[in-house]
């Protein structure tokens, strides 16, 4: 085999990827349908907004946001904008060091969470959680993981 030829996938390899690349597709598409429908927003917006409420002390400086949802800086500041303009986050100096700020839900951010997040639970379990079984469930958590690790580890090898 030559060097520079690809080690091509065999037979089981494809289908394991093609299957792969459906599900990376179709679910963020239903996730994205669903909220769009009942909480008029996109997938990404509803996944900062859920991270912001998760964090401690409800706030973090958008760097870290960003890293957290998976987001370059700039998507996340521009879609910061967004959701001010909404009234949904507030962005707010950091008092230790006034370069930085940091991003947390105002009462009404909350308040659509509070609306918005039992149906998109709903859906997740639906299309993710009723279709596997436990075990199915646990194996799904190491993959993911395993194939996140190695996106990681590629992305500090390129930088």
């Amino acid at each position: 085999m030559d060097a520079t030829e690809p080690q091509w996938l065999d037979e089981g390899e494809t289908h394991t990827w093609l299957s792969l690349v459906a599900l990376a597709t179709r679910l963020p598409a239903a996730l994205d349908a669903q909220l769009q429908r009942h909480g008029g927003m996109t997938h990404f917006e509803y996944h900062v907004m859920a991270t912001l409420g998760m964090a401690p002390e409800g706030a973090m400086r958008p760097s870290d946001l960003a890293t957290a949802v998976g987001g370059s800086l700039s998507r996340l500041s521009h879609l910061l904008r967004r959701l001010e303009d909404k009234g949904w986050i507030e962005r707010t100096p950091d008092p230790s060091d006034t370069r930085y700020s940091y991003a947390s839900l105002t009462p009404a951010g909350q308040e659509k969470m509070a609306r918005t997040a039992p149906g998109h639970v709903a859906t997740a379990r639906r299309l993710v959680f009723d279709a596997l079984t436990p075990a199915q469930q646990r194996q799904l958590t190491v993959i993911g993981e395993r194939v996140c690790s190695a996106i990681d580890q590629n992305d500090a090898r390129n930088r």
